[in-house]
């Protein structure tokens, strides 16, 4: 699969990541089809894309799209709760719940319907590529990448893009391109086994092992802590006080 050649894209998952990455997609100009479990879950991405806080409906009151591109954008995405409209796309991105079993069983079943020539990826926030795409035939594992997209998506635009010994060429060069099409801010990162995590998650993790070092020698409060970050470093949050993310709407 060549980068020219990714047309349609099949979201796995939708929600508010899963919906998130299909609308970057959607406004880069691909075809997207997101396939969930339910006929809500698949409402609550239609309302997550069109109505939500980061929806194109926002974008045009706020002067960030134009009507007719918010149309278009619209347009682009289908919904679909049958495994099999996902049959002839060109590249997947998996956005279920960060569970192993879950992952494997989701690419398990995809490998038997999607066409061969296309491309895996997970979405996941740090499982080991490779140890998901245990659940694929040999040749899949080399169209088997990462694409760990930050949330909201439409907003944060950092895409870490994971490769594995076994990743083919052809394959990152057309990830990277649909990435760098949908605007996002790309680093490249090399799976690693044994590990939890990619660049963000792994810094992040690191920094609050010794935040939390530093309230329980009693140098320093959470909220000094806190403080200390937020207008040192620019963070929009802390490690203590309130945190946003996935379903918690930020």
């Amino acid at each position: 699969m060549q980068k020219e050649d990714i047309k349609h894209i099949g979201v796995v998952g939708g929600g508010v990541m899963g919906g998130g990455i299909a609308q970057v997609l959607a406004v880069a100009g691909y075809r997207v089809t997101i396939r969930d479990i339910s006929e809500q879950a698949v409402e609550d991405s239609r309302q997550a894309i069109v109505e939500g806080k980061w929806g194109v409906k926002r974008a045009v009151e706020k002067g960030k799209m134009g009507f007719d591109n918010a149309l278009q954008v619209i347009e682009l995405i289908s919904y679909s709760t049958d495994i099999q409209d996902l049959s002839d796309c060109d590249l997947i991105i998996e956005a279920v719940p960060e569970k192993m079993e879950i992952k494997q069983a989701v690419f398990s079943e995809l490998d038997g319907i999607v066409k061969p020539s296309a491309i895996f990826t997970s979405n996941t926030s740090g499982l080991v590529i490779q140890e998901i795409a245990e659940a694929v035939s040999a040749d899949r594992r080399q169209r088997f990448l990462g694409m760990h997209f930050s949330n909201p998506v439409p907003v944060m635009t950092m895409c870490e893009i994971i490769t594995t010994p076994q990743a083919d060429q052809n394959a990152i060069d057309a990830v990277v391109a649909v990435a760098a099409a949908s605007k996002r801010a790309i680093s490249m990162v090399r799976d690693a086994p044994g590990t939890y995590g990619f660049i963000l998650n792994r810094v992040f993790a690191a920094a609050a092992r010794e935040a939390r070092k530093i309230v329980e020698d009693g140098l320093a409060t959470p909220e000094d802590v806190d403080k200390a970050m937020m207008t040192g470093r620019n963070w929009p949050a802390g490690f203590f006080g309130h945190r946003g993310g996935i379903g918690k709407q930020w």
